[in-house]
């Protein structure tokens, strides 16, 4: 048997140009899962965070909207949960970044393994991950008891990330040589680092300051172009 090298994937905001867990929300409030006052400090945080309001705003926001699923999701059965991340994918499972959907096209030809990790519920992950062919993917998990949520998850935190990926290399015979992984923040960087070819995708601060010590990739996309980075001479130049 062949030994295959694999790559691996952040899915939200990395392949995807939006965060799946975030349209996911929306969606169950706009089907009325969600009690709609009770998701109007998630749609102000979000205003926040546009606005620039402050320099953690995004987190703000993100931490208002996890909060308030959280405490959602007892009330929410399961089939209308499966419901709604399959309107979600069918609007944004084409909505993706040029340079990482013809990265996974290019290793796929190559004999790669393909892999998605994401902290998105698992299951909206293994949608997409099905959509694109990954062959194995890994997300939050939610507990499902009696065909509802009981409220109790295992979230898949940074430092949960390079364990469940072992996991995955181990399961497929996958080997780290020639190994490549591709992220946006710094939720990714204990997962990069265990990659042998890490790879910034349009980083986020605490991603791109740590790629720049390392001398990781530093790949860029804007309308329709992409601005690959080499570190060199502990610069970056324009590949």
């Amino acid at each position: 048997m062949t030994e295959r090298p694999f790559a691996v994937f952040d899915i939200d905001g990395t392949l995807i140009r939006w965060q799946l867990f975030h349209a996911l929300a929306d969606e169950l409030a706009n089907a009325g899962h969600i009690d709609v006052k009770a998701y109007q400090p998630v749609r102000e945080a979000r205003m926040g965070w546009k606005n620039r309001t402050k320099h953690d705003s995004f987190h703000a926001y993100e931490r208002t909207m996890i909060d308030l699923i959280d405490a959602a999701i007892s009330n929410i059965t399961l089939d209308a949960f499966s419901q709604a991340c399959e309107l979600v994918i069918a609007e944004y499972k084409d909505q993706v970044y040029t340079y990482t959907r013809d990265l996974m096209k290019d290793l796929r030809s190559a004999g790669y393994l393909l892999f998605a990790i994401s902290a998105s519920q698992e299951q909206i992950v293994r949608l997409i991950a099905n959509h694109y062919g990954f062959d194995d993917c890994g997300g939050t998990c939610y507990e499902i008891k009696n065909g509802r949520f009981t409220g109790d998850k295992t979230v898949l935190k940074r430092d949960k990330k390079p364990e469940l990926l072992r996991r995955r290399v181990t399961r497929h015979g996958a080997v780290w040589k020639r190994s490549l992984g591709v992220g946006d923040s710094e939720s990714d960087i204990p997962m990069l680092e265990t990659i042998e070819r890490p790879i910034a995708f349009n980083p986020n601060r605490g991603l791109f300051d740590h790629a720049r010590q390392n001398g990781w990739e530093i790949v860029l996309e804007r309308k329709n172009v992409i601005y690959q980075l080499e570190s060199r001479d502990g610069s970056y130049l324009l590949a």
